[in-house]
């Protein structure tokens, strides 16, 4: 693997992610995750493992796209965890990452939910919620 910026802060590794996105470098988006990170991604599904994750972002760069960098919302931290989250500019709801600080300082992303989109039908009176 090719030396590659780390992220300091929880923050940094979006920017991160849009550059190495953009550059067609799946090997460095992966390098963004942890050994067992999970990615939930594709919808309704997950990507486990920084291998399977480096195989799913070689078949989408190899589309080519364009990624937009998004403005962070504020970073929860606690201790070694932190949930960074953006408003995304693509219309997917919103994203959120949990990421870990390593023994090196850096961080790299645990969890990886980019789309939180509500199903059709989904939301509808599901047990607990009295209907109004």
């Amino acid at each position: 693997m090719t030396e590659r910026e780390k992220a300091m802060r929880p923050e940094d590794i979006t920017r991160l992610f849009v550059e190495r996105s953009n550059a067609g470098d799946a090997e460095g988006v992966a390098a963004l995750y942890e050994e067992n990170a999970v990615l939930g991604y594709p919808p309704g599904s997950q990507t486990v493992g920084r291998a399977a994750i480096q195989a799913l972002w070689e078949k989408v760069l190899a589309n080519r796209p364009h990624f937009e960098p998004e403005d962070p919302l504020p970073t929860l931290v606690c201790g070694d965890l932190a949930l960074t989250s953006t408003a995304p500019k693509d219309g997917a709801g919103a994203r959120a990452q949990v990421v870990r600080r390593q023994p090196d300082g850096t961080w790299l992303r645990v969890l990886d939910q980019p789309e939180f989109v509500q199903p059709p039908g989904a939301g509808r009176n599901r047990g607990s919620e009295p209907a109004v």
